[in-house]
């Protein structure tokens, strides 16, 4: 539940019609989800077998501080706290807000007051009052489910596995109304390429990776399951056994998923959708617009529960080994939840909501997770190198193949998103239009950390010394 309801969320109902006008072709797209399913598989098996070796609540964070030591554990955790997991938690409330406004209007701002941007130096313009209402009431969300993962993790988990299957079954319905009802689709449509939109050369691998970008958007929060791995029954066998099974049913999701879409709408069409879901679904039945904004909503609505569910243990943990403020290491008396981490962590993911747009958000996050995801498979040979003796009850199938075929597709994957990041702002520049560097964005938060953690490294160093010398 925690795999499936955590990745699961918005992606596969707002990304297809950007990726369908990015890569032209029915086969293209398809292929890209599969292929992102895949790699995103070969990461889960690969973490997998860390998560069997060290079932510590804390996940990644635990395993980066074993596999390369306290400073590189200290920059993935700051990550997760500055963009990785707090902006994850921002742009699914954000289209939550988003298809509510399929049901009430939401008060916004003028035009001239929304278009207001803060140009910030080698990163772009951030425009904070645009579309003020649906990010108004995403932070209304972010604040009330904080509340419930304060009160307890078994609360937060029942909801936690209501909207998981809630989600599940109207993605089945879409999926069954998509072939079953008199929607006007088509075999042909499967096979027929778009008129308009034929990249080829270099440009065909830039819209590859700018699509790749999106699906591992939609793939992405595959790894949650490890964050709160201490408080899983069994955990060397269950955590490693739900990533795998979780992920498998993911991915035989979001293709069944996504061969409706492009059944039901051909290419061009999709490509001119903001929201694909909707339209197949109104192809489905009248009304069936409506039918799924509520669908997605309980989905946006799950997934934001998951994610700040998990997220809070990583600063906690953190906490809890002196490189984050004390404070975030105290559980509540009563409940026994990280109850500073989840305030704090609401209150940054607010102000994220702010920053900028729900594809400023998931860009950012996703190029900085891919950098420590392909960092983690690479842990795999560090840990097999340094404690070939610890007990490993799950191994990597296919080691090294596997993790050594994440590890290039990830690397590639980050150097064409760069290009075609930087490529992209230069020609917003060239047109005098607004423009941000999602890249270069993500690596200044992460960046922002490292003289934090050298003062709180300063501070427990001094700290130790003052001891020894008490002591003495």
């Amino acid at each position: 539940m925690m795999v499936v309801g955590g990745v699961i969320g918005s992606g596969i109902f707002r990304k297809a019609g950007v990726m369908a006008g990015q890569v032209g072709s029915p086969e293209l797209l398809l292929g890209v989800w599969l292929l992102a399913g895949i790699i995103t598989l070969f990461g889960a098996l690969t973490n997998a077998e860390i998560a069997g070796m060290i079932p510590e609540t804390g996940g990644q964070y635990v395993y980066f501080d074993r596999m390369f030591g306290p400073f590189v554990a200290y920059l993935y955790g700051w990550a997760v706290f500055a963009v990785i997991q707090t902006g994850s938690i921002a742009a699914v409330a954000y289209v939550f807000a988003e298809y509510a406004t399929q049901f009430v209007k939401l008060p916004e701002f003028s035009a001239s007051v929304a278009a207001l941007a803060i140009h910030v130096p080698f990163i772009g313009d951030v425009t904070p009052l645009k579309d003020i209402g649906t990010k108004g009431l995403a932070a209304v969300l972010v604040i009330g489910l904080t509340a419930v993962n304060y009160i307890g993790v078994r609360f937060g988990g029942v909801i936690q596995n209501i909207f998981t299957i809630a989600k599940v079954i109207a993605m089945g319905l879409l999926f069954l109304g998509a072939f079953l009802l008199p929607t006007g689709g088509s075999v042909t449509n499967l096979t027929t390429n778009s008129t308009i939109i034929h990249p080829t050369g270099l440009m065909l691998f830039l819209a590859l990776a700018a699509a790749m970008q999106g699906a591992f958007w939609a793939y992405d929060g595959w790894n949650k399951l490890t964050y709160i791995a201490g408080e899983v029954k069994e955990p060397q066998r269950n955590v490693p056994r739900g990533l795998i099974i979780g992920m498998l049913i993911v991915t035989a999701i979001y293709m069944l998923i996504n061969l409706a879409y492009a059944y039901v709408l051909p290419i061009d069409v999709m490509a001119k959708s903001k929201l694909v879901a909707a339209d197949v679904a109104e192809k489905c039945f009248a009304g069936g617009g409506r039918w799924i904004a509520a669908a997605v909503m309980i989905s946006t609505f799950g997934t934001t529960n998951s994610i700040i569910l998990a997220s809070a243990r990583v600063y906690f943990s953190m906490s809890r080994r002196n490189v984050f403020p004390k404070f975030l290491g105290t559980a509540h008396p009563k409940f026994h939840t990280p109850a500073a981490s989840l305030i704090v962590q609401g209150i940054w993911s607010v102000l994220l909501l702010f920053s900028g747009t729900f594809d400023t958000l998931t860009d950012t996050l996703i190029f900085v997770s891919w950098i420590f995801y392909a960092m983690s498979a690479y842990g795999v040979f560090v840990l097999r190198k340094k404690e070939p003796d610890t007990p490993r009850p799950y191994r990597v199938p296919g080691y090294p193949l596997v993790p050594w075929l994440f590890i290039a597709f990830a690397t590639l994957y980050l150097i064409l998103t760069i290009y075609n990041d930087v490529a992209t702002y230069r020609d917003a520049m060239a047109h005098g239009k607004p423009a941000f560097i999602n890249s270069a964005f993500g690596a200044m938060l992460v960046l922002i950390g490292t003289p934090i953690y050298w003062f709180y490294a300063r501070r427990a160093k001094m700290l130790k010394g003052s001891s020894s010398t008490t002591a003495i």
